[in-house]
């Protein structure tokens, strides 16, 4: 039997096994090195990874199956596109009627038709209620009323509309003159 192994384990078989235990030596401290800055590149513990790495096929397979599936800065990056979004929501508003978002020149909710703006007569672009003056188009507008149900009119001089009298009796002639004073 060692006369058949001496004929067969030749030099040149030697030389090729040396090769190949060297290939495997090199694979194996490349995979532990690759496991360790993966492990570093992917935030994890890269150390307690190290170690597990270096149980040879085993310590591989179970970095394969637990690593995070994301790099650091992928994580980073989509926590900046993230931010970046919600500061772009921010640049928008909600309906207070239905919450319902909208952006900022938005006149009247696409949801529910609630009005969100006032528009201006000259230039059509969305108005503050509160403002009394297009800043687009310098045209003065019209002040809000104070109150809900306040009588406005539009000339200081002008009269308001009498009202209906639902009875339809004529109203007392006192009645007329105390209102006239």
């Amino acid at each position: 039997m060692s006369e058949i192994l001496s004929q067969l384990w030749t030099p040149e078989l030697q030389m090729a096994m040396t090769v190949f235990v060297v290939m495997l030596v090199i694979l194996y401290v490349l995979s532990v090195v690759w496991v360790v800055r993966d492990a570093y590149l992917r935030g994890t513990m890269w150390y307690v990874w190290a170690i597990v790495a270096l149980v040879p096929v085993v310590g591989i397979i179970a970095y394969c199956l637990l690593r995070p599936p994301l790099l650091q800065i992928d994580r980073d990056e989509q926590e900046l596109e993230v931010a970046l979004k919600q500061r772009q929501l921010m640049q928008y508003g909600e309906c207070g009627n239905c919450g319902y978002p909208v952006e900022a020149d938005y006149i009247l909710c696409p949801n529910c038709h609630q009005r969100l703006k006032n528009q201006c007569v000259k230039c059509g672009h969305a108005l503050d209620p509160s403002w009394t003056v297009c800043p687009y188009c310098a045209t003065s507008l019209p002040a809000a009323p104070a109150r809900r149900g306040a009588r406005t009119t539009s000339h200081p001089h002008q009269q308001a509309a009498p009202q209906a009298n639902p009875a339809g009796k004529a109203p007392l002639q006192g009645a007329t003159r105390q209102q006239e004073r």
